[in-house]
């Protein structure tokens, strides 16, 4: 099992979260309303549920790590919203059935024990919920520090499968329905990202060669959350 929680600053400092526009757009299937009660399951630092919370949702969230737990209380403080948090894992959740009127996800649910998952989420939901996966990734584009990155892999890793996305989550390969959910629906957002380039970057400059020790350890393929 990876644990996320070794890299808690990281995610609090570098995981933007999602756009705000992404709130709007689920707003109007009924998620994320002021009053309703809301689970983000695999929430990290929060950078979901604590939007929901701005907007006046009653959110829960639950993940496994607790120093991820603890980030995300402290960005919670820090922006004046109240979520509460427990540690658990999306398979098993202390919580009686029918507690929520939606569940999210937010870049975690491909981590998960996917049927069962989708089994808990199907029981703690009351009746008329809304379950939503929420996906982004990153598009290269000619000139981006993305496609830059890409090319830096693929230099020194030539049997990496995972670049050239298109932004679009397999939805059909990735979500396990459980008995009882309703139809799935499924939509593409494009926001600019708001995370500068770092210093001094160049989408010209040539890659860097990398010590001959690290040549020689090359992965099959990078983890993504």
């Amino acid at each position: 099992m990876v644990d996320f929680g070794k890299t808690a600053q990281d995610y609090r400092q570098h995981r933007a979260g999602f756009p705000p526009e992404l709130l709007d757009r689920l707003s109007a299937f009924g998620v994320g309303g002021p009053g309703q009660r809301l689970l983000d399951v695999g929430t990290g630092t929060g950078t979901l549920a604590r939007q929901f919370a701005e907007r006046g949702a009653l959110v829960t969230g639950i993940d496994p790590a607790a120093p991820m737990l603890a980030q995300a209380r402290a960005l919670d403080a820090a922006a004046g919203v109240s979520v509460t948090y427990l540690e658990g894992k999306a398979e098993v959740i202390p919580l009686p059935d029918g507690s929520f009127d939606a569940i999210t996800a937010g870049q975690c649910w491909h981590w998960f024990d996917r049927p069962k998952a989708a089994g808990e989420m199907h029981r703690l939901l009351g009746p008329g919920g809304r379950m939503v996966i929420a996906h982004f990734d990153w598009l290269p584009l000619p000139g981006s520090l993305v496609a830059a990155t890409e090319a830096l892999i693929l230099r020194f890793n030539p049997a990496w499968a995972l670049g050239g996305g298109r932004g679009i989550y397999p939805i059909g390969s990735k979500i396990s329905p459980a008995p009882g959910l309703p139809a799935l629906k499924a939509f593409p957002s494009i926001s600019p990202f708001p995370t500068p380039p770092p210093p001094g970057w160049a989408a010209s400059a040539p890659a860097p060669a990398l010590p001959p020790a690290c040549r020689r350890k090359k992965s099959p393929a990078f983890p993504t959350r």
